[in-house]
């Protein structure tokens, strides 16, 4: 189905930085456009017109890290980040558990046994990973109190979640021991797993109304108050319409529009099925 956004290059009077603003609605109601022919009509009765700060709302965004991996997690991610089918990420795995020589060390298994579907994780993995951390990245980076998450109801729990046997134990430390495959999925599961144990980061967050005409615009951005575990690991998507570092805008400003412009776009069918997606959806049905 077609549809029509109007996306905007702006600047402040404090800043020569454009950032972007997007088009949300008329007379204080969401619009939405579905040909170009209403968009032209909206980008006519705002043609020279005056666009004025109307609201700005800043607040603190917290993110979270992910848990640690069960098996279909592991699967999902190493299918997603390192492109590995089920059969090759189960494969390296098995080899990660066995055990691997590590110069030095003789036969070690890297990590905990890989089929299980609980988030458990022991006192001894906890406190090696704060340990870990805290000499890594500093105290800051640790969490105020344990991250503990919560398995599926329903999830056997014989086993922990899947992470690494000696968590000082750096994918870096082991990497010229390990073949390319048992390297890519070691450094995954080690990096999820300390990246759940951190604290989480934090995002000074801002949301500008614009407008001209009755006409409604809103530009948002964030930046970075404390990065936390995403300095290690993070799986999130950002989102594209936000500015990184907008100019402080203030109530009653007076924006400059550096561009208008309508953009004609048409709704996805959904996306085919991959492996990741795959796994997702048996496990859900589980």
């Amino acid at each position: 189905e077609e549809y029509w956004s109007i996306e905007a290059k702006m600047t402040a009077p404090s800043s020569k930085k454009q950032f972007d603003a997007v088009f949300t609605g008329i007379d204080g109601n969401k619009t939405e456009l579905h040909s170009k022919e209403e968009t032209d009509k909206v980008l006519e009765k705002i043609n020279g017109a005056e666009f004025k700060v109307t609201g700005v709302k800043k607040s603190v965004r917290r993110k979270s890290p992910a848990a640690p991996f069960t098996t279909s997690t592991m699967q999902q991610e190493a299918s997603k980040k390192l492109g590995f089918q089920t059969s090759k990420t189960m494969r390296a795995a098995q080899q990660l558990y066995e055990g691997v020589e590590i110069e030095g060390m003789g036969a070690v298994g890297l990590i905990t046994y890989m089929r299980t579907d609980s988030l458990r994780i022991s006192d001894e993995a906890r406190a090696a990973a704060y340990k870990y951390i805290e000499g890594a990245y500093g105290k800051n980076y640790l969490p105020a109190s344990p991250k503990i998450y919560k398995s599926k109801a329903g999830a056997q729990d014989a086993h922990e979640a899947i992470r690494p046997s000696m968590p000082d134990m750096t994918p870096e430390r082991v990497k010229s021991s390990l073949t390319a495959d048992q390297y890519k999925l070691y450094r995954l599961i080690w990096e999820r797993f300390i990246a759940s144990q951190m604290a989480d980061a934090l995002l000074d967050t801002v949301s500008v109304d614009i407008e001209a005409d009755n006409c409604m615009f809103k530009a948002t951005g964030s930046t970075v108050k404390f990065d936390g575990f995403t300095v290690l690991y993070d799986d999130a998507k950002g989102d594209k319409s936000e500015n990184k570092n907008l100019p402080e805008l203030e109530n009653g400003m007076e924006i400059k529009v550096k561009s208008l412009e309508g953009n004609q776009h048409f709704t996805q069918a959904p996306p085919r099925y991959t492996e990741a997606t795959l796994i997702k959806i048996g496990r859900a049905h589980v």
